[in-house]
């Protein structure tokens, strides 16, 4: 990464990323990196009801904290596999790593065992789906925070949070492309048009 305000990955990371360097196709790096991402926005939404607020928030600002929340933590976990190999580390624990530095970077403090208890979920129903068993209804099992499992999916949670501050160079500022899409659409007098504004929402969630 570039060390400007607002890092972009370099024309050679994005040809040849650490990964393809390891030998992993560049449809599986993109339909990995895809699925963490999925992970992080189904996580999100799942966490909101649990996210710690200060006392003086507004509820819509609060709202709008967990959305920036989860925009952010995308973009590291898309940042992080441009100077990190996938074959180093799983899209699930650094996703988790990510969300939780994200929740903190944007004061919506999430506690870790939520994120855990959220990711167990999403993981248990995601291996139901490809399973012998797909066709049951999907039941889950509650993992025990005094087990192997949980005590391993938080060291994984802890080290994954470190090793992407430590290879971004704790650089972690983020900027988010919706005020300027709000900017544009206002200056070229679209910004009442909802069919263009929704259209240009839409590709941006989709980028």
């Amino acid at each position: 990464m570039s060390n400007y305000l607002y890092p972009l990955a370099s024309l050679a990371q994005i040809q040849m990323s650490p990964s393809r360097e390891d030998g992993i196709p560049e449809d599986l790096e993109q339909d990995l990196r895809a699925y963490g991402c999925k992970l992080i926005h189904q996580a999100g939404i799942l966490l909101r009801q649990f996210v710690m607020p200060f006392s003086c928030w507004s509820r819509s600002h609060l709202e709008s904290r967990k959305q920036v929340a989860i925009a952010t933590a995308q973009i590291l976990f898309q940042r992080f596999w441009y100077v990190t190999s996938l074959k180093q580390f799983g899209v699930a624990d650094i996703g988790m790593g990510a969300l939780y530095l994200s929740s903190k970077l944007e004061e919506c403090p999430l506690r870790m065992r939520d994120i855990i208890n959220v990711y167990d979920l999403l993981l248990q129903r995601a291996n139901h789906s490809v399973g012998s068993k797909a066709h049951q209804e999907f039941r889950y099992h509650p993992m025990s925070y005094f087990g192997d499992t949980f005590y391993s999916m938080k060291e994984a949670l802890v080290v994954a949070e470190m090793q992407i501050l430590k290879r971004l160079g704790f650089n972690v500022h983020v900027v988010l492309p919706y005020n300027t899409l709000i900017n544009y659409l206002q200056l070229l007098g679209l910004g009442r048009n909802p069919e263009v504004c929704t259209k240009a929402w839409g590709y941006l969630n989709d980028a």
